[in-house]
């Protein structure tokens, strides 16, 4: 049986942990501030949904493949890496495109302000959701994360130590789960009652871009943990 009290700081210090703003929190807030409550929301669905990957990968074993062999922690890693330049350099060349236009004929939008057909839309909110997962699920420093942080808090005498892990995996990604939420709903909050971030969509696409991209350039310089 785990201890209540360790139950409890664990909670805490992933709280915490959740507020502390990544690729993750970036994601998220750039979708609300940019398409609405709606898609914030899915994105932090999305991004607990790759917390969970790693989660099971974890409990099945093979998150101790990445902490163990460099091959497979950098086959992970260079994906990982891939996808975050890729999305950075995606919204960087789109900021560029804005630029050569004129603006003030094709407003950018902003709060679920778009026109798109329901099937353009249903597209648009399964590539957020998507997006949001594989940030997380091709990240492997996340399962390293799980691995390190996790087990300090199941007990030595644990009966069975990897329905502990489970139970307090999933208890980590329902707190990253209510932050994420509140990430979206404040971002939403703050675009509907800022009307500076219309004007400014395009340079905060520009800064998620550069962000992104040096997510991706850290990643792909991070060393395959020693052993």
């Amino acid at each position: 049986m785990l201890d209540a009290q360790q139950v409890l700081m664990f909670m805490l210090a992933g709280v915490l942990l959740n507020l502390t703003p990544g690729p993750d929190v970036l994601y998220i807030v750039n979708q609300s501030l940019r398409g609405g409550v709606q898609q914030g929301l899915l994105a932090a669905w999305g991004i607990t949904a790759g917390c969970f990957v790693h989660v099971a990968a974890a409990a099945l074993g093979l998150g101790a493949v990445l902490a163990t062999s460099v091959d497979a922690f950098n086959l992970v890693k260079w994906i990982g890496a891939a996808y975050l330049l890729w999305m950075g350099g995606r919204l960087l060349w789109r900021t560029c495109q804005a630029a050569g236009k004129e603006v003030a004929a094709q407003p950018v939008a902003v709060a679920g302000q778009a026109s798109d057909s329901p099937s353009q839309e249903a597209r648009s909110l399964w590539a957020v959701f998507f997006g949001a997962f594989a940030t997380n699920a091709l990240n492997p420093k996340v399962a390293l994360f799980f691995l390190a942080f996790v087990p300090q808090f199941i007990p030595a005498q644990a009966t069975d130590p990897a329905w502990s892990f489970v139970f307090l995996g999933c208890l980590f990604n329902l707190n990253s789960w209510l932050v994420c939420m509140g990430w979206a709903v404040a971002a939403s909050w703050l675009a509907r009652r800022g009307q500076w971030l219309q004007r400014g969509m395009r340079h905060l696409d520009r800064l998620t871009g550069v962000l992104f991209v040096g997510f991706g350039l850290k990643l792909a310089l991070t060393d395959a943990p020693s052993h």
